[in-house]
């Protein structure tokens, strides 16, 4: 893949919704991926659990003929072989609960880590969308917890089957030894369903109001810790621990509830069950005594009686299972949120990077920020774009690009669609610089070459020598080898790391988004040179602040009102009076009328600028 930049962003917003319905039906669908990936492990645990199943449902029947064997005078070598056969039942039992747990763990890791593969490559496939919907935190806590969750639905589907085995198979074992034993315990069976019924209905509710809390909890400190700074600098510590952990009652709340939810259906079990236990063994005992059960017989319906009450027990089962559907919903909500496609087209030899928008409407928080705008951009050129703050220059740096794609409207490079490129083809061509850009790659060598396919050595550094980056680069202890947590870098020393990036990516349309806001007037001087020299086969697109940028570029598109109110160069706007206050507050004795007076004081400061720098060597 080709690109110039990792996950930045210029406040796209998603508009995407599912109900209850389609989540549900989309958590579900995860699941069943879940399981097919697993399917092997899903299979081989299964085939373990229920074959554990059916020896353990096989091992009362021994004990209890091996008993009554023993009661007989005349068992002889009988005795023992029912003995041995109960021994190896039981070493066979041994072995397959050894063998469950590791095929538990090994599908429980492996299952969590596809899940959350899967999550990841759809959020970053997503893009900003994503990112502008669901909070950092929050997404930290779907993809580390949630998905944890949703990964032992393989596991505990597999063992669902022995679940289910052992109860029946008890019951049906208890009605061929006497019926009476079957009908005495059946007689208590409908509470115990009734329970299970509500302990799934209130944990389902429970565990998912428990996971949004934590999600919100997660949200608001990834806030609290980007803005640490901030708050030290305002004294709001207090003020801000408290916002974290608002919704912490919340959290407590559901959390006792899940417990007493829990423990109520595991009491109501502990009541219940052993009472089914006493009615069988009562039943039991009056049979023995009436010449219908033997010694044995009875001894194999007291453990019987016990499997067939498993379905109690299985309360944590069933827990589980809850937890990994919901936790699979609030999963689906990211899948919910389309990734971007892309098409099979190439970009045609030889092409100059002509941008051309047309119709473009883009709503943002339910106004439209950009309203049926058409703006071209000649191929080789060079063309700043201006507005006042919030006119969404950044919308439209990202619609430019499509790292966003537009409500209506299409964007042509060369004369291909944007949305008919590959993926490939299209981070190829297109390069990005952002003003607070991801120093991702690993070292700073690798973040000036990430994106490139194959970066060389000497390409890196002359294009950090093009952003004037290369001097503090080899200041570092390792150089362009230094590890990007090792560097301690200033605002302005990441940006013109990331306006390297920019400059390494060979592609044919590079947009600048901010990204020489922190730089001091000299440096930015150096660079917005090096960017506005002439480059027949790539054009650029700058979002300029400055109206020395403005006026070194060939060309001004002045954004105003969601349209385009003008494009030409920055000397024949700077006529305008209106155009003159994007660039600073119009006063009552703002008279200067010379197209090129404002630019002239911003070069003037510039030249001064570089002077100065020039005489500090």
């Amino acid at each position: 893949m080709a690109t110039s930049t990792g996950t930045e962003t210029s406040g796209t917003s998603g508009t995407s919704g599912t109900t209850g319905t389609s989540t549900a039906a989309e958590a579900d669908r995860l699941l069943r991926a879940a399981v097919r990936h697993s399917a092997g492990r899903s299979a081989a645990l299964c085939l373990c659990t229920t074959a554990s199943a059916f020896i353990g449902l096989a091992l009362p029947a021994a004990l209890g003929r091996t008993l009554d064997l023993l009661l007989t005078r005349d068992s002889g070598p009988q005795a023992t072989h029912w003995i041995l056969l109960c021994t190896a039942l039981t070493c066979v039992l041994v072995l397959l609960d050894a063998v469950d747990g590791l095929i538990t763990g090994v599908t429980n890791a492996r299952g969590t880590a596809w899940v959350r593969g899967r999550l990841l490559r759809h959020v970053l496939a997503t893009g900003p969308r994503a990112t502008s919907r669901f909070p950092p935190g929050d997404l930290v806590a779907r993809l580390i917890g949630n998905a944890a969750h949703a990964g032992t639905a393989p596991a505990a589907l597999a063992t669902l089957l022995a679940t289910v085995i052992t109860p029946v198979g008890g019951l049906v074992a208890l009605a061929l030894i006497d019926p009476w034993l079957a009908v005495a315990f059946l007689a208590g069976l409908p509470v115990l369903a009734l329970t299970l019924r509500a302990f799934v209905r209130r944990a389902t509710d429970s565990v998912a109001r428990y996971q949004t809390a934590q999600g919100e909890i997660a949200g608001r400190l990834v806030e609290a810790l980007g803005g640490a700074r901030t708050i030290a600098a305002a004294a709001t510590t207090e003020r801000e621990i408290a916002r974290v952990l608002e919704p912490l009652p919340e959290l407590r709340r559901q959390g006792l509830r899940m417990w007493q939810v829990q423990g109520r259906s595991n009491a109501q079990a502990a009541i219940i069950v052993p009472l089914l236990q006493i009615a069988v063994l009562a039943v039991g005992g009056l049979r023995v005594s009436q010449g219908h059960l033997s010694v044995g017989e009875l001894l194999a319906a007291s453990r019987y009686a016990v499997l067939a009450t498993a379905l109690g027990m299985a309360v944590g089962q069933i827990n589980g299972l809850v937890r990994s559907r919901t936790a699979a919903r609030r999963l689906a909500e990211l899948l919910a949120e389309p990734a971007t496609a892309y098409g099979t087209g190439h970009l045609p030899a030889g092409g100059t990077g002509r941008l051309e928008l047309r119709g473009i409407t883009a709503v943002r928080g339910g106004r439209a920020v950009l309203d049926d705008l058409d703006l071209t951009l000649p191929g080789g050129t060079s063309v700043a774009l201006v507005g006042r703050s919030g006119t969404g220059k950044s919308v439209l740096a990202a619609i430019a690009g499509r790292l966003a794609d537009p409500d209506r409207g299409t964007v042509e490079l060369d004369g291909v669609p944007l949305d008919g490129l590959s993926h490939d083809e299209l981070r190829g061509a297109v390069g990005y610089a952002f003003e607070r850009p991801a120093l991702l790659g690993g070292t700073i060598g690798g973040t000036i070459a990430f994106g490139i396919p194959e970066p060389a050595g000497a390409a890196v550094t002359e294009a950090a020598r093009t952003a004037c980056a290369d001097s503090f680069i080899r200041l570092l202890p390792e150089g362009y080898a230094t590890a990007c947590g090792d560097a301690f870098l200033s605002g302005g020393e990441s940006q013109r790391l990331g306006l390297a990036r920019a400059f390494a990516h060979p592609g044919r349309l590079l947009i600048l988004d901010d990204a020489t806001s922190s730089l001091d007037t000299v440096t930015e001087f150096r660079v917005t040179a090096a960017l506005l020299s002439p480059t027949p086969d790539r054009s650029r697109l700058i979002v300029a602040h400055r109206a020395s940028t403005a006026a070194r570029a060939d060309l001004v598109a002045w954004l105003d009102d969601g349209r385009i109110r003008a494009i030409a160069p920055h000397d024949h706007l700077w006529r305008l009076p209106e155009y003159r206050a994007v660039f600073h507050a119009p006063t009552d004795t703002d008279t200067d009328t010379d197209p090129d007076a404002g630019a002239e004081r911003d070069s003037e400061r510039d030249r001064e600028g570089a002077a100065e720098e020039a005489g500090s060597w």
